[in-house]
């Protein structure tokens, strides 16, 4: 199973060029917690960037600082980690552990943004995978016990 299989296909992104509270009102809107940034201008959406609601809260909001004074830019953390959707889990997540990070833009074979892999996916293919193995003893116990009655 590859990111492209488990990746959310629904990206929320902005450009370099947008100002913090934009972000913001973008993170509010659509209910996220990051934003994958692409360069202005940029038709194929080539991520160069990711900010987070913590990058808001550490960089604007707890230094005071104008959020219509501040481009993405300033605040996001710069050549993100992008996974490619043809990349195996495992290794993703290695190089995420490696990092430190918990999202990651996905690209498509040009390099434009096709979807975000974040922990969060993990977590529901591990627990889609267990109700699965759950599903299998359950029935081995019916078909054993029906068998020998």
């Amino acid at each position: 199973m590859n990111i492209g299989d488990v990746c959310n296909r629904v990206v929320i992104y902005i450009t370099a060029d947008e100002t913090a509270q934009r972000g913001a009102e973008l993170m509010r809107k659509y209910h996220v917690g990051n934003l994958v940034v692409t360069a202005s201008g940029d038709p194929d959406r080539v991520p160069v960037g990711i900010v987070t609601d913590r990058d808001i809260v550490v960089e604007v909001v707890a230094k005071g600082v104008d959020p219509n004074g501040l481009t993405v830019a300033d605040i996001m953390s710069q050549d993100p980690l992008v996974a490619s959707e043809e990349d195996e889990i495992q290794d993703t997540l290695d190089a995420m552990r490696e990092l430190g990070v918990r999202r990651v833009p996905v690209v498509d074979r040009r390099r434009n943004l096709i979807g975000i892999f974040a922990l969060d996916d993990v977590l529901q293919l591990m627990a889609s995978n267990l109700g699965t193995v759950a599903a299998i003893v359950g029935e081995q116990r019916r078909q054993e016990a029906e068998s020998r009655a």
